[in-house]
């Protein structure tokens, strides 16, 4: 009995595996992909086939020329090839490999590079929101992010983009991320990502805001801001200025 039942588990086997392997190669050599599933591909070595997995996250590339032919889903075409592995996630991780969003939908800029199952938290440059369809940062109104748009839109000393009256270059074209002077301070000035989404920036000390140059530039090249630092003692830091009389 125990004879007979060691013989069906062998059977069952080399059923699974002759199941595994059914696959006729194109090629004596290489790799090719599986015509359902996108992050499996088989490995031909004199004929004869052998079925893998990328890691979790990744799927296979035919047309990738390099032996590591497994790459992140936003660089490959899988076409018909939809289906995938089951996910093996983490905490911020949906799979062990990849490029996430942050699952707080409302927080755009912050998204996480997951090798293994280890999830490195990482942030846009100031405007930007992470795509994941991408894997990388782009203009909010490229990205089309839900639940990401600042209804106010106003920096944190107050200052909103003018809506009503567009900066315009020397040729009448309308400027892409127009800046502003602030009003009080010769040392610090706003720009508008995309005419709309307002930032507070500052020069360097030392320099003031110049709104012809739309450049940090030295304080007596600036009408009104000449003296901006001419009361600061030698051991100040910069911060006790006389007040702007820039217009």
């Amino acid at each position: 009995m125990k004879l007979f039942l060691c013989a069906i588990a062998v059977m069952l086997c080399v059923a699974a595996t002759i199941a595994a392997v059914d696959f006729d190669c194109p090629k004596p050599n290489g790799q090719f992909a599986d015509e359902e599933q996108c992050d499996k591909y088989y490995e031909c070595s004199d004929g004869v086939p052998k079925a893998k997995l990328c890691p979790d996250g990744l799927v296979f590339d035919p047309l990738n020329r390099k032996i590591n032919k497994c790459d992140q889903p936003f660089n490959v075409d899988c076409e018909d090839r939809t289906l995938l592995q089951e996910p093996k996630s983490t905490k911020y991780c949906p799979r062990k490999n990849g490029f996430f969003a942050h699952p707080e939908p409302h927080i755009c800029n912050i998204f996480y590079n997951c090798i293994e199952g280890d999830a490195l938290e990482m942030k846009c440059t100031v405007g930007l929101h992470f795509d994941e369809y991408s894997g990388t940062c782009v203009w909010p109104d490229t990205a089309k992010r839900e639940g990401c748009a600042d209804p106010e839109k106003k920096t944190e000393s107050g200052f909103s983009c003018p809506k009503d009256q567009p900066k315009m270059d020397a040729r009448g074209q309308v400027v892409s991320h127009p800046k502003y002077p602030h009003p009080t301070d010769c040392q610090k000035f706003y720009v508008c990502l995309n005419g709309e989404d307002p930032r507070d920036l500052g020069c360097q000390l030392g320099e003031v805001y110049n709104d012809v140059t739309e450049m940090c530039d030295a304080p007596e090249n600036v009408p009104g801001c000449e003296d901006w630092y001419k009361d600061t003692s030698d051991d100040d830091d910069g911060t006790n200025k006389k007040p702007s009389s820039r217009s």
